[in-house]
């Protein structure tokens, strides 16, 4: 067996227990050690991009195309987290080490996860994806609404992680096997036989959509998206925002599409009604919000609606429009959240009136604020309206056109609430006659250049990624 396949995985979590060790003895200024973090971030991305491609295990474990795309969805997400959470962290009292090596072990779990072929394993990944985030989302210890945020996390994760093992015992039961390519196998064979596939299969549909649906908060599984994002530390917010949202992405296209894409008749419209109910709910909901972290939560919520119309396509298209906005959407709602970390450092408020004048305290701040604001819309020739310009057109390709009018529509609804933030900063006046000066750290300047070139390179030369998104689509066809 080639184990060098392991490698990206083996040293990020040896990485981890390194932060461990080194917090265990240093005795101040610990927020250094997220310098350390990131080093071992750009380690794993290097090695990830070098890695050989095979299969472990019996097919456990895929060392594929797509498994490296998400991958660096994931290591990217985190880098610009804890690039984001150096100021933060010096304001914790509990000790920033565990903070950082938690963010590295959930990102061990993601890994795997995106390369799983087989359902415990599955399962397990997406276990140690969740459990350090549970912890992480109550990290503020002083502070009721993060130990609110991390308790309702915690029941409402462990309820999702339930209803998906259900939907792994019934696949069991039917087919007497967890690995996904002999899934689809039994099945063919038993629906060729008896020319139906039986109602505990569609319950097991059920069972596993109910379950991702909590990690991806796809409507009506999103309840505790506004609480959790509200309380949990702004930097988790933003990691939970995208990178949990990519696993738990990947993790439904290696169920569906690599055992169930035969079915798809089955699943497709459930999938379409939930996605239209979340681009709807979210932003309608999103309009209401005077937090920008409860907003950018609704926000969020709607933004898994947009990622799913890829998801109904049931197609390699679809598939490869997924990948791509789920990455560049990462760029966006990476940097709308440091943005809104950089102003809540300086000013203490995540409130939207107090964003009145920015444009005059911080023009930089209100200029790249304003970028990410508009590609979460979709206006080019940002990332954003390329990543929704594939979503819809590998909706229409399958027929799905009343999707893509839902998505349109709600579009529209979020140009309110987006655009309400830029007119906050360009178009009103601060309340405080004497505003205080909007400081911005070295990380943090770091992290909003990287996200806002982001979100311009990918939306003028989209193809620069959109080639790899292809590549990752095709694990699917064989």
């Amino acid at each position: 067996m080639n184990y060098q396949l392991l490698l990206p995985e083996t040293f990020l979590f040896l990485w981890a227990i390194l932060i461990f060790v080194v917090d265990f003895f240093r005795k101040e200024k610990k927020y250094n050690l997220a310098y350390l973090a990131l080093l071992g971030l750009i380690i794993t991305i290097i090695l990830v991009v070098i890695s050989q491609k095979g299969d472990l295990f019996g097919g456990m474990f895929h060392g594929d195309s797509f498994a490296t795309f998400f991958n660096l969805i994931f290591l990217i997400t985190g880098f610009l987290t804890i690039l984001s959470s150096v100021e933060y962290t010096k304001k914790l009292s509990s000790y920033p080490g565990e903070y950082f090596g938690l963010i590295l072990l959930s990102m061990v779990g993601m890994m795997f996860l995106a390369s799983a072929g087989e359902l415990l394993t599955l399962y397990v990944s997406l276990e140690l994806t969740t459990i350090p985030l549970f912890v992480l989302a109550a990290y503020r210890k002083d502070d009721f609404k993060s130990s609110e945020a991390g308790l309702k996390y915690l029941i409402l994760g462990g309820m999702s992680s339930a209803l998906l093992l259900f939907g792994i015992s019934l696949i069991f039961g039917l087919t007497g096997t967890t690995f996904l390519k002999e899934i689809k196998t039994v099945l063919i064979v038993k629906y060729l036989a008896t020319g139906e596939i039986g109602p505990a299969l569609i319950l097991s549909f059920i069972f596993m959509i109910a379950g991702l649906g909590f990690k991806l908060a796809l409507v009506p599984f999103h309840m505790w998206v506004p609480d959790v994002y509200e309380g949990a530390p702004t930097p988790i917010t933003a990691f939970l925002s995208v990178a949990s949202k990519a696993a738990g992405i990947a993790a439904f296209l290696r169920i569906f599409f690599r055992a169930f894409l035969i079915f798809q008749v089955d699943w497709v419209l459930l999938i379409a009604v939930l996605a239209s109910l979340a681009m709807i709910i979210g932003n309608i909901i999103a309009l209401l919000q005077t937090n920008i972290k409860r907003m950018l939560a609704y926000s969020s919520i709607a933004q898994i609606g947009y990622i799913m119309i890829g998801v109904v396509s049931a197609s390699a298209t679809g598939v490869s429009s997924v990948a791509f906005y789920t990455f560049v959407y990462m760029f966006a709602n990476m940097g709308a959240f440091i943005t809104a970390i950089t102003f809540s450092n300086s000013t203490g408020s995540d409130e939207i009136k107090d964003y009145a004048g920015l444009s005059r305290r911080s023009p930089a701040l209100a200029a790249m604020m304003a970028v990410f604001m508009l590609s979460l819309v979709g206006i080019p020739p940002l990332a954003g309206f390329m990543g929704k310009y594939y979503l819809f057109s590998s909706a229409i390709e399958q027929g799905y056109i009343w999707l893509v009018v839902v998505a349109i529509l709600t579009s529209v609804i979020s140009l309110y609430y987006y655009l309400g933030v830029v007119r906050q900063m360009y178009f009103q006046n601060s309340i405080d006659e004497n505003p205080q000066a909007i400081t911005v750290s070295p990380a943090l300047r770091t992290a909003l250049i990287i996200s806002v070139i982001g979100v311009l390179l990918f939306g003028i030369f989209p193809h620069i990624f959109l080639n790899l998104a292809n590549q990752a689509a095709m694990v699917f066809l064989y």
